[in-house]
């Protein structure tokens, strides 16, 4: 089964799948790619720029931009690429980001915990997360995606029950194939 089509929800613990494209600390940008079922070297970032946590998507789901839902999985050290970890859905980033020439389109980003993490076991929202995480992590993306020539704003940072809701129109644009 492709990456991307595995069930979102395991069938034994009731969590979210997650399958980590790029581990937390790399400079390298991996991508799946559904034609192949692989993941591909997508870009290097910039000298001093890495990724600050493991960085995926919730297969079975669909974005605005087409792919599948952009999450940040949180766990203890990070996991190699192409890697399906069970997580809890703790919040998002609402973002819009823009190409040149373009209109805004929705491009959020989830915060999930790993189901076997042990640092973050008590961490049930983004108010739980050390306080400079989330500003770091939202610099983090608006200054990748200006040395992409794409421009991204917040919107907005939301708890579970909002993610939850987002998650659930993600999960109706991949059925209906979009």
């Amino acid at each position: 089964m492709a990456l991307d089509r595995l069930p979102l929800v395991d069938k034994d613990s009731g969590d979210l799948t997650v399958v980590v494209e790029t581990p937390k600390g790399s400079r390298n940008k991996y991508k799946y790619d559904p034609k192949g079922d692989v993941i591909r070297l997508g870009a290097i970032l910039a000298e001093g720029l890495a990724f600050p946590c493991d960085f995926g998507f919730f297969p079975s789901t669909r974005g605005d931009d087409g792919d599948p839902l952009d999450v940040l999985l949180l766990l203890d050290s990070a996991v190699p690429s192409g890697c399906a970890a069970t997580a809890r859905l703790i919040g998002v980033l609402e973002v819009e980001q823009k190409e040149k020439r373009k209109p805004w389109r929705r491009n959020d980003r989830y915060f999930a915990v790993a189901t076997h993490a042990h640092s973050q076991r008590a961490v049930k929202r983004l108010a739980d997360l050390p306080a400079q995480l989330v500003p770091e992590v939202e610099a983090f993306f608006v200054h990748y995606a200006g040395l992409n020539g794409k421009a991204l704003r917040v919107v907005r940072r939301s708890g579970p029950k909002r993610a939850h809701k987002l998650l659930k129109v993600g999960i109706k644009a991949f059925r209906a194939g979009k």
